[in-house]
């Protein structure tokens, strides 16, 4: 077909890992390189891979302990994470791949 666009959903904790989630965070790492490097191979088929980053998201309870961490001081949205999947995988997105895109309130940042 010529063309295609893939959205990996994981976490921030590929950037930030987070205490206790050693085993989870180096998987999540490693599939997020993997598919940072396919990008380029499937680049010329008009295929694009991308790699969402969420933060502390709503749908999780909130611990005052990780709310102090983020600069927007608040959980983020589902609503806001899927607005970045529908912009990927939108013809709008098409000039964007194989990029890590965080969407987590600045925690990385922080």
């Amino acid at each position: 077909r010529k063309f295609g666009r893939i959205v990996n959903i994981t976490s921030i904790s590929v950037k930030k890992p987070m205490f206790g989630l050693d085993l989870s965070s180096g998987a999540r790492a490693g599939l997020t390189a993997f598919l940072s490097g396919v990008a380029r191979s499937v680049a010329e088929h008009n295929v694009t891979i991308n790699n969402i980053l969420p933060g502390f998201i709503d749908s999780l309870p909130t611990k005052e302990e990780f709310l102090k961490r983020i600069p927007l001081q608040r959980y983020g949205k589902v609503s806001e994470v899927s607005t970045v999947v529908e912009m990927l995988a939108s013809e709008g997105g098409g000039y964007i791949t194989g990029q890590n895109i965080r969407v987590d309130g600045g925690f990385g940042i922080s």
